[in-house]
């Protein structure tokens, strides 16, 4: 859970960038040639190259500020395995993405990526996709060199800008993301959409730095009739993830225990 000043900096951020007009109705649409620099082109090796990480959070070492983190569940890598990108909110770091989910890693065999935009928030989400998506491209790729991971159960996550940025790169890279978590989003930044990969969304009914009214409540109905599978859950709070919506949103992912 976020601390209350940077929410009131995250919602300043918010504010500035003018996230919430019309965030919901931008998704059907979308010109098809905006957003063309979300594509990811990394993907997962049939044998990776390089010796598995060992358990636990590790630097990947592309940056020397800002680098990207990976942990591995206390299990190991054993065989092909789930993977997350997790993508903090706005003001936070790569330490802050893996705070979303780090409490699933262990439990569920979960592996964690959780890359650091170059800003104080991700580039589409102020601008226009750019040097965070390569960023993330190169983490990727860094991860499938060691990591056997499953690619039927890739998945990218994250919470308020993260979320939107979440769903930005998840509907723009719809076969490699399998599924795509969005908590608390402001918007869909848009892209080219390959696939149509199902969605889960939260947002708290009592959310003051990125209302439900103009944000997830317009959203949801835009992903389904953009004809995507979308769990939608409701929750009384405010700009979080309550555990229980947490553990939904994990259970969603059909993440297995040991």
């Amino acid at each position: 859970m976020l601390t209350r000043r940077r929410l009131l900096l995250a919602a300043g951020r918010v504010a500035g960038a003018g996230l919430l007009a019309g965030c919901g109705v931008r998704l059907p649409g979308t010109p098809a040639t905006s957003g063309e620099a979300a594509v990811l082109t990394a993907r997962p090796s049939a044998g990776p190259d390089l010796p598995a990480p060992p358990p636990g959070t590790s630097a990947l070492g592309l940056e020397e500020t800002r680098d990207a983190l990976l942990h591995v569940p206390a299990t190991g890598v054993p065989g092909p395995v789930p993977l997350v990108v997790v993508l903090h909110g706005a003001g936070g770091d790569a330490e802050g993405g893996l705070g979303l989910l780090r409490w699933a890693a262990d439990e569920r065999g979960l592996v964690l990526l959780a890359p650091a935009s170059r800003g104080a928030t991700w580039d589409a989400v102020a601008r226009a996709y750019g040097p965070d998506v390569a960023m993330v491209d190169r983490a990727l790729a860094a991860v499938f060199a060691a990591v056997p991971v499953d690619a039927d159960r890739i998945t990218v996550a994250g919470f308020s800008d993260g979320a939107s940025y979440a769903l930005g790169l998840g509907l723009a890279n719809g076969r490699l993301f399998r599924r795509v978590v969005a908590f608390s989003p402001g918007s869909v930044p848009p892209a080219r959409r390959t696939g149509r990969p199902p969605v889960f969304v939260s947002h708290g009914t009592a959310d003051d730095v990125l209302p439900v009214d103009r944000t997830s409540r317009e959203i949801v109905p835009a992903l389904r009739a953009d004809g995507h599978d979308v769990t939608y859950r409701e929750f009384d709070g405010g700009h979080g993830i309550p555990p229980e919506v947490g553990r939904e949103a994990v259970d969603w992912l059909g993440g297995q225990p040991d």
